[in-house]
């Protein structure tokens, strides 16, 4: 099973992976969860390029930070999403190449055709094709408290410190790409133990 976690920064993304990956390895199945952006892998590769693209602005053209994404998102694919797959396990993803149409796209100014054409050129189809995805969103004011919160606490990550109104334009941005893509979203409002109960029945998993 392939799960896709799309969603704006402080949603809650890399918490409900985090649950979901309980919840499938409580049931005996090999489990394979990691985030997009490198910035918590162990591969010195992959980090390096996330401090590259996701750590702060270090002035390099638009399209060389989307394909310097793409080089993670191919790599860790067939390190550790294929070969997991591939034994019938779970994979769990937490953004995947709509980050970059969002993020490139429509907040920086890249062609769209230009991130389509890299990804559908790179990626293999399945990558395309996941069993489960959503978008997770939050009430801006909510989303405002827990951007301050993690603001304390996290380094780098570029795009999170960006105001109010890039933020604003960000989620509507996800919403456009939900609407375009057929994509379902899911409000992440609540503790996590809510979220996730509800999430599973969203799913019906």
């Amino acid at each position: 099973m392939f799960i896709v976690v799309e969603g704006q920064d402080a949603t809650g993304k890399d918490t409900q992976a985090a649950k979901l990956k309980e919840y499938f390895e409580a049931q005996g199945k090999k489990v394979v969860t990691y985030s997009e952006s490198g910035t918590t892998s162990d591969n010195p590769f992959v980090k390096g390029i996330a401090e590259l693209t996701y750590g702060k602005d270090y002035g390099i053209e638009r399209r060389t930070r989307a394909l310097l994404y793409l080089v993670n998102r191919y790599e860790r694919w067939k390190k550790l999403a294929e070969p997991t797959l591939k034994e019938n396990g779970v994979v769990i993803i937490t953004r995947n190449w709509f980050s970059t149409l969002i993020y490139e796209g429509y907040m920086q100014g890249v062609s769209r055709s230009f991130i389509t054409k890299i990804h559908k050129r790179v990626m293999p189809e399945p990558y395309f094709n996941p069993d489960k995805i959503v978008i997770l969103t939050l009430d801006e004011k909510e989303q405002a408290k827990r951007l301050e919160s993690q603001g304390k606490v996290r380094q780098g990550e570029f795009f999170k410190s960006k105001g109010y109104k890039f933020q604003h334009k960000l989620n509507q941005a996800y919403l456009k790409v939900a609407k375009e893509f057929d994509i379902p979203t899911f409000d992440t409002s609540g503790t996590i133990d809510e979220v996730f109960e509800r999430l599973k029945k969203f799913w019906n998993i």
